[in-house]
């Protein structure tokens, strides 16, 4: 369905009854990238809220930089889960939506039940992570040159993007991209998050986490070191807890759907009982 939220209209995947959980997905994905977790978490009782972020899948692609900064990333999700009549939700994120789930959590304790972080966690984190991620992080300053990027990603049928990230569903995230203006909203969340000026200079402070949080990390991601989600306990001021999957890439909720859905739902059946809606 789509949903007008605050003026931007984001395509929105809606299913079941019980507690809400909240996916939200990363770069270059829609949400879509959630398909084998939505029935494990129906089948267990739960509701689940797909969104594609804004300049992504169908939801509305804005055509400045400065509207994909992260403050807009977290209002759209508070928007969200008000017109939906959510007061409170486990979030759940991947790559970016880790990032912005994490923000969200720090910012609005009272809307985020629990974080479940998959491959990027709290921004600190990877701001501390070291000179390994900032190698591995050499593509954020190539998406920073406009009309560069969008040249290197889509030549010769995006074959620089199909070689590099390995993406497991790459055929469809190629077609969501083939829109030249598609290509380019989903960079200008680099623009707008993360300019090159970010590398030398802290991050915003943020009030610790209050929420029961989990990451996962897997070892042969390509993009992500092992401390640049680790580091997110520091800045949890709740139950943390960390797992590793051996053997998968960027995408472990694709290429190791079961062991991610395994650990989902013992970390959301073992949570402390939800405190109630402020």
């Amino acid at each position: 369905m789509r949903l007008d939220i605050n003026g931007t209209i984001l395509e929105v995947e809606d299913l079941g009854d019980g507690e809400p959980v909240l996916l939200l997905h990363g770069w270059p994905d829609c949400h879509d990238v959630w398909r084998h977790q939505i029935t494990p978490l129906g089948e267990a009782g739960y509701r689940t809220i797909a969104p594609d972020l804004r300049g992504f899948g169908h939801s509305d692609k804005p055509d400045t930089v400065a509207s994909y900064g992260m403050i807009q990333m977290v209002s759209d999700l508070i928007g969200l889960l008000d017109v939906l009549g959510t007061p409170q939700a486990h979030v759940v994120g991947h790559d970016w939506g880790g990032a912005i789930g994490a923000v969200l959590a720090a910012l609005s304790p009272e809307r985020v039940t629990s974080l479940t972080c998959l491959s990027v966690g709290h921004p600190g984190a990877f701001a501390a992570a070291g000179w390994e991620q900032r190698e591995k992080s050499w593509y954020m300053l190539l998406f920073q040159f406009p009309g560069i990027a969008e040249q290197w990603l889509a030549a010769d049928d995006f074959a620089n993007l199909r070689n590099w990230s390995r993406h497991p569903d790459i055929d469809t995230v190629v077609e969501h991209l083939r829109d030249p203006a598609a290509l380019t909203a989903s960079l200008a969340l680099y623009r707008a998050i993360l300019p090159p000026e970010s590398l030398i200079r802290p991050p915003a402070e943020l009030p610790p986490i209050q929420a029961p949080t989990m990451g996962l990390w897997s070892t042969d991601d390509l993009a992500i070191t092992e401390q640049a989600l680790t580091g997110t306990g520091a800045f949890v001021n709740a139950p943390w807890r960390y797992e590793r999957i051996d053997n998968t890439g960027h995408w472990p909720q694709l290429d190791a759907p079961d062991r991610v859905n395994t650990l989902l739902l013992d970390f959301l059946a073992n949570l402390p009982t939800p405190a109630a809606a402020h």
